[in-house]
Order: structure tokens, then sequence, then C-alpha cells
């Protein structure tokens, strides 16, 4: 099974070359990785102890950050290395101050985890959630380094549970212990024999707890808001911005609308302001009067997760595509939570709703509905942004626990 695993590593890489002159993100994969052995030989070892992490994306590293930085704050000579496979995280995050080294993961060829392991020779690894690369499992074993899987989860459907599933489950046993979110990943983990288990719950809520804490004020959002009630709407796509904007376009009463597309290409933000039949202002238009407008766009990344703590009530979007983006960021806030039907492999979206601290939709005439029975009427609001931060406090401690187990 290895065997063909490796055939297959091998015809990804070359699909990727093959793809990188028409895709700009195949191109920038294989830009990161060129001179990637050069790259990790100028990485200083030294005698210091060296924690690797590795996320596949951008959601993994914020699942990884929290620990990454308590790694940190209790042992600050400890270096931490931080991997990625995919560009849309390493392009982001690449000058993440919280790692020592920062690079491109290599594709997981005998080779490459070969040189990889025994050139920096880290003292622990960590994997966040979904990643599992065969042969750097395997050499970490055959160097008796500890690993873990954090904040992971596990379905019936995944490649484990399946007759045909042998190279997947023996990669689970080369984890020393893994961190799981749900009874349900225990249960099934148990019934093909992997008992080092441990349910610790979903890194990601200490995560947005961290976040909120620190969170700055937006001078710009105050202006624009001057004290009146808003819906935060958050990485909303366009199925999720034409029946927002129908209700924006026939709303009559006194809340204002912070609308954050998740893509903020130039045509698609004139889009949004054309349909708009309200005022409408963009965040990076330093002559706009912001407090006069009605509607406010942020046309730049980076400020969505601050932003929600101006809002009464949250709008995720994504949940008419292929999944809601993250909703604990506003839950923690303790507002209530709206998205579409696409939400049910979120094990936080469930719970939310199960809760009382969130709503789904079907379509524009189930998000009027809602909206409406949410503005009118401010104690219901009130009662289940309650019970919105309160199941996210209830989730808290997973990094406490991950912790003990990455001290010297």
């Amino acid at each position: 099974m290895a065997f063909f695993y490796n055939i297959g590593i091998r015809a990804y890489s070359t699909v990727i070359r093959l793809a990188a002159p028409f895709n700009e993100k195949a191109a920038l994969w294989l830009k990161g990785r060129k001179n990637i052995r050069k790259q990790i030989a100028a990485i200083p070892r030294g005698s210091k102890r060296l924690i690797w992490f590795h996320a596949a994306s951008l959601g993994e590293f914020e699942q990884g950050r929290p620990v990454m930085e308590a790694l940190k704050k209790e042992q600050p000579d400890t270096q931490i290395l931080l991997t990625f496979f995919s560009p849309s995280g390493y392009e982001i995050r690449k000058n993440y101050n919280g790692a020592d080294h920062i690079l491109y993961l290599p594709a997981d060829t005998p080779g490459n985890a070969r040189f990889f392991i025994n050139r920096l020779k880290p003292d622990a690894a960590v994997f966040i959630k979904y990643e599992f690369w065969y042969n750097y499992l395997h050499e970490l074993s055959e160097h008796n380094i500890p690993v873990y899987l954090i904040s992971a989860i596990f379905r019936k459907e995944q490649p484990f549970f399946k007759n045909w599933g042998g190279l997947h489950r023996k990669m689970l046993h080369f984890f020393t212990r893994l961190f799981v979110q749900d009874n349900e990943s225990v249960q099934l983990l148990a019934s093909i024999g992997i008992k080092n288990t441990e349910l610790t719950g979903d890194t990601r809520f200490d995560r947005v707890k961290q976040i909120a804490a620190q969170a700055k004020n937006i001078g710009k959002v105050e202006l624009f808001l001057n004290r009146t009630p808003a819906v935060v709407c958050g990485s909303t796509w366009p199925p999720d911005e034409e029946i927002l904007i129908d209700y924006i376009n026939q709303y009559q009463g006194t809340y204002k609308w912070i609308l954050t597309p998740h893509e903020i290409g130039e045509n698609h933000i004139k889009s949004i302001m054309e349909k708009c039949q309200k005022s409408i202002v963009r965040y990076t238009d330093e002559s706009a009067d912001y407090s006069s407008a009605k509607v406010l766009i942020i046309d730049c990344i980076g400020l969505l997760s601050a932003i929600y703590r101006y809002g009464k009530i949250a709008y995720i979007g994504g949940g008419f595509g292929v999944g809601i983006h993250n909703t604990l960021e506003a839950a923690v806030y303790g507002i209530p939570v709206i998205f579409g039907p696409k939400y049910r492999k979120f094990k936080e979206a469930v719970s939310l709703i199960q809760e009382g601290g969130a709503f789904t939709i079907q379509n524009g005439n189930e998000l009027n509905a809602i909206l409406d029975s949410l503005m009118e009427n401010p104690e219901i609001a009130g009662t289940a942004g309650k019970k919105a931060v309160a199941y996210v406090n209830s989730q808290l401690g997973a990094t406490e626990c991950i912790m003990k187990y990455l001290k010297p």
C-alpha cells in the first residue's frame, strides 16, 4: 500500500507542475517548494528544544496557534518550526512572529521525509486536525519522536474505517496521542483499536476567546455606527449577499449593516455597492461620510474577528456553498448567529443551534423572518446571545490539556 501511496504523491506533484502555468495557487505551491532542502539546511538547529507544528492551511493554523503561543509563553527558549501544505496558509502567515521558522512542507516522499527529520531532529511534532502524511509519520516513529494530533475529528465515512483503509489505519498507530473534539471520534477510533485518545475539544474555542480579549477599537467602524445597533455579515459569498441585500434594500428600521465579503476583488465590491439601494461606503474610502451611511462594506482583510464585537446580530457566510465560515468568532461576543443550510459538518454550528445561540435558514424568506424577530425583540436576541457565549465558554481548555504533553 505504501508503494501505491508514494506513486500517488509523485503523481500529485507532477499535476501541480503541469497546472502551475495556468493556476496561481499551483504556481505558489511550486514556487514555495523551490530549493526547499536548502531552506531546511539553512535553519540553525542548535541545541535548543524544537517543536514542529504542521498545518494544512489557514484554518488549521488558527487551531494550532493557541498551543504555539502557550508554548512560547511557558518555554521561551523552545524553538517552533511551523510548516504549511497550502499556499493559502503559508502566504498569509509566512511572517507570523510566534514561530521561529516557517516553511512549506516538502512533498511527502520517503527521501524528503528522511532529509527533513534527520536534518531538523524535532523533539516533538504536532499535526493539526486532518493532516496525515505517511512518510513523515513513519520517519518520526523510526526516530522515536513523540507526535501528536490536535483538534482532530473523525467521521465513519473516512478511509480509516473502511475495509480498504489499511494504510490510513497504520498512520494512526504512529501517533503518540490523539486529542479529539468529540465522543464520536473517541468511539470510532476505539472500534479500530486506537485507544491512545483524549477528549479535549477544539482549540479554536481558546483561540477566539484570546482574539476577543485582545480586540482593539476600530475608529472608522465606531464613527459609522455612532452607537447604532448593527448586523455584522461576515465572510459572505454571492448567494448570501443576494438575500442580505434584498433585505437591506427594503429594511426601514434603525439598524445599520456591516458587510464583509469573502472575496474583496474590485469588481465584486463594486457589484455589491451597485445592488445596494441604501447609502453605502467602503472602509478604505478615506473621503467617505461614514456617520451618515447605512451600510459599511469592508474591502480589506484582517478586521472581521474584531468587527463582530460591534454587532447585535451576526450573519455568517458560506452556508449556501461548500460550508459556513467561523461561527465562533461572532458567538464569543455574546450575539446570536445566523447562517445558511450547509452547516452540519461543523460540530460547533450544530451545537450552537442546539443550545439556542444560532439559527439556520434555507432561503431569503426565512432570513427575513429571523432578522425581523431578533431586531424587533431585543430580549430574544439577548437571550440567544447569552446562550451562544455560554456555549463557547463551556468548551474552553483544550490548549491547557495539550500543553501537559508538550512540556520537557
